[in-house]
């Protein structure tokens, strides 16, 4: 029971305060312009009322929740005349008037449907035209004119100026592109054939546009795109095993290793395989063409080639070098490629010992392999 009745309770509304407070404001001047401009229309012997009340409804959708399809200019407007004038005619034509009522509600729905105009606040428009006593029965069709159509453009246009006004997006036409394109390099799109195709097996209405569902689903696919490299960690991507070295090697020695593995940066660990300092190909180079160019100014020659082979990598490292922890997730990590200059860190575990090499290859691969995998799960769903 208490089960059944949570069922009742609303989902929060997830609309930020500023918004709300901007759609309060905009329904205050819409239907405060809209009842001013309509007192011309007052007359000496016909009085035209100057707001009816499914303007206030209108005022909802229009200013509340502008990128509902309901909300939308040919359905605000559309169904307001069709309505007014098919509850004029019932009122007109039909004696009873719980028979008009009920026969102009269902007549205006159904125009509305075939014409693609549903707006709710229009059924109260019919209803009004039926029941709206004396005053509105002396209007005739008049009704659909004045007030309902132009109160319907006076409120149109300041929802669209307003919304101008405020950065604010409406009416919402169609996007040019006909497909979603997937994050994470997936060639697989979801086309607007297949979402209209999705929402008439439903056989339902739902309250909103094709075109705001495709950006909606493309804005979550990104969403979950990103949220997958959350759990990414430098460890998962970093080179295995490290090569490393201690500060008794020699520079011969660290060139040698560079070579042979073919990488470009030697951590130099301690005893405890605790990361002292790092040697990259640069600090080598550098020895070695300050020997050449002793050699070529004839400063005893054979003493700086015999003292750059004999360097120990403690005098060439930089010291106590930065270092990543392997449960570090990659995504803090990039900005530590692409704006500080590092080439290589080291990642130790979490007692501080050497467990691999993270290098910007290994960034840019793991990155890529990551976003394949998420691509071929896009391909499943």
């Amino acid at each position: 029971m208490i089960d059944w009745l949570n069922g009742f309770i609303p989902s929060p509304i997830s609309v930020s305060w500023s918004e709300r407070i901007r759609s309060c404001i905009g329904a205050l001047i819409g239907i405060t312009i809209t009842g001013i401009a309509m007192r011309s229309f007052n007359q000496s012997s016909v009085l035209v009322p100057f707001l009816v009340a499914p303007m206030g409804a209108s005022a909802v959708l229009l200013f509340a929740v502008p990128a509902s399809p309901i909300a939308q200019p040919w359905s605000f407007v559309g169904g307001n005349l069709i309505s007014a004038t098919i509850g004029v005619t019932c009122s007109q034509f039909i004696s009873d008037p719980v028979l008009a009522a009920a026969a102009a509600i269902a007549f205006a729905l159904c125009a509305m449907f075939a014409l693609r105009c549903v707006h709710p606040p229009s059924g109260a428009v019919a209803l009004t035209a039926v029941l709206g006593g004396p005053g509105i029965h002396s209007l005739g069709y008049g009704f659909v004119f004045a007030p309902i159509a132009v109160q319907s453009l006076i409120m149109l246009v300041c929802a669209i100026t307003y919304h101008a006004l405020t950065g604010h997006r409406y009416p919402h036409t169609k996007h040019d592109s006909n497909a979603i394109n997937n994050p994470g390099g997936s060639r697989q799109e979801i086309s607007r054939v297949e979402l209209e195709s999705a929402l008439r097996r439903r056989g339902e209405l739902l309250d909103i546009g094709t075109d705001d569902l495709a950006s909606l689903l493309q804005e979550i696919q990104m969403l979950a795109y990103a949220r997958s490299f959350s759990g990414l960690t430098c460890g998962d991507v970093m080179s295995r095993p490290a090569i490393c070295i201690s500060t008794k090697t020699s520079l011969k020695a660290a060139r040698d290793i560079l070579l042979r593995h073919r990488i470009k940066a030697l951590p130099v660990t301690d005893e405890s395989d605790r990361v002292i300092g790092i040697v990259t190909w640069t600090d080598v180079r550098g020895c070695e063409e300050a020997a050449s160019i002793a050699e070529a100014c004839d400063v005893c020659p054979e003493r700086w080639t015999v003292r750059s082979q004999e360097t120990l990598v403690d005098s060439l490292m930089t010291a106590m070098p930065e270092t990543v922890e392997a449960k570090t997730l990659l995504i803090t990590v990039v900005p530590m490629f692409a704006k500080h200059g590092h080439h290589h860190i080291p990642v130790v575990n979490s007692h501080g010992r050497l467990v691999g090499m993270l290098t910007q290859a290994d960034v840019v691969s793991g990155l890529y392999q990551h976003s394949q995998a998420f691509a071929g799960i896009q391909r499943t769903v």
